[in-house]
């Protein structure tokens, strides 16, 4: 017993001595203390950078026209394909013509009834008044043969405005697009009766190519962002519609609308913008996402989001020091750009910023600073 007390003595002598050497611990510094921890880290400098913010849009047509039957008859056919462009005056439906066709020829027959009554009763006045000059005529039968001739006249530019209706009416019978655009479907099949006692809808006509966005902001951010461009803004703010992915859909528009007054309802203001959309890709009824650019600012910084951390006194960034220490700086922070916020103030050319390993950094520690890249930080990310 005496000898395997001895021999488990020595065996714990010998770790200790093993243990004191350093063979079985973490790795420490001179002294005992912990090595600084690594962080990522990006270099700013001042920058001029576009104003913008991104918000969310609905499209709308630039003209949309309600095709309808501006007479009463029955529809004889369809002409246009559903869903195809027409152009302006292109013939979209035909209504029966055979009435309207025959309610003109009985005006041109009423017209032709009165210019032989305006030739007899001018004939009339006429001789009335060779009569009355050598006073073979009462007063009161010249004053007679002369308010018919009068009347007559009348009747006969009556008769031809009726003319003129009728053929006016007779046009309606072919429908044609009121503007350019894209025609939907039609609302009223062929055998139909239209046009009686309401004008009825046969199809819509809608022009897309420019076309519209209408999108709010509240006004509070509205003003910010103007505020913030007015050194350099143009009189138009740039629009540009963004995919799912980012990336711009289309070509640039500008705004061209945006309303003086505020919802009461969401304490926004609306705004509208025209883009050209000439291969038709963008469709009425969309939502879309709209980045609008209302000018640059110069002497901002870039600055990744992950960098921004936020206490009661603001938003504020780990800064390197020279001595390689983390120096809390509170910044002003701009507009949101992708993954980037804009600061406005609070940042030093050649600043290096902490943007990995935040969480590990103390005020006044010293820190392993290494160049921070985006896409390494996002495959780590993705590899936990």
């Amino acid at each position: 017993m005496r000898r395997f007390l001895r021999r488990f003595g020595v065996v714990m002598v010998a770790g200790l001595a093993l243990s004191a050497c350093g063979g079985g611990g973490a790795p420490q510094q001179q002294g005992g203390k912990m090595p600084p921890p690594d962080v990522g880290v990006v270099t700013v400098n001042a920058i001029t950078a576009p104003v913008s913010r991104e918000l969310v849009g609905r499209l709308y047509p630039t003209r949309s026209a309600d095709v309808r039957a501006r007479v009463a008859g029955v529809l004889q056919k369809r002409v246009y394909t559903e869903g195809s462009d027409v152009a302006a005056g292109q013939l979209l439906f035909q209504i029966d013509p055979a009435p309207l066709k025959a309610a003109l020829d009985a005006q041109q027959a009423n017209l032709a009834a009165a210019l032989a009554t305006a030739a007899n009763d001018h004939v009339a006045a006429e001789r009335a008044r060779a009569i009355a000059a050598k006073n073979l005529i009462s007063k009161t039968d010249l004053d007679n043969a002369q308010a018919a001739e009068r009347t007559s006249a009348a009747a006969v530019k009556q008769a031809q405005a009726n003319v003129e209706l009728a053929r006016i009416n007779l046009g309606y019978a072919n429908v044609t697009a009121p503007i350019a655009g894209r025609a939907s479907q039609q609302q009223v099949t062929e055998g139909a009766l239209v046009g009686q006692g309401d004008t009825t809808l046969l199809t819509t006509v809608q022009q897309i190519d420019p076309i519209y966005v209408y999108f709010q902001d509240a006004v509070g951010d509205l003003q910010a962002l103007r505020g913030t461009a007015a050194a350099s803004a143009s009189a138009k703010a740039n629009l540009v519609l963004l995919g799912d992915d980012g990336a711009p859909l289309g070509a640039q528009g500008t705004l061209d609308f945006s309303d003086k007054a505020v919802d009461p309802a969401t304490g926004a203001v609306e705004m509208r913008g025209i883009l050209p959309n000439p291969g038709h890709n963008l469709l009425p009824g969309m939502f879309v996402r709209v980045r609008a650019t209302f000018g640059e600012r110069a002497g901002v910084f870039r600055v990744p989001q992950a960098a921004v951390q936020r206490d009661p006194g603001g938003a504020f960034v780990w800064v390197v020091g020279g001595d390689d220490k983390a120096v809390q700086k509170h910044v002003e922070l701009g507009a949101q750009q992708g993954s980037d916020w804009l600061v406005n103030s609070g940042l030093a050319n050649g600043d290096r910023v902490i943007v990995s390993g935040v969480q590990r950094v103390q005020p006044g520690a010293a820190v392993k600073p290494t160049p921070w890249a985006a896409d390494a930080a996002s495959d780590a990310a993705q590899a936990h």
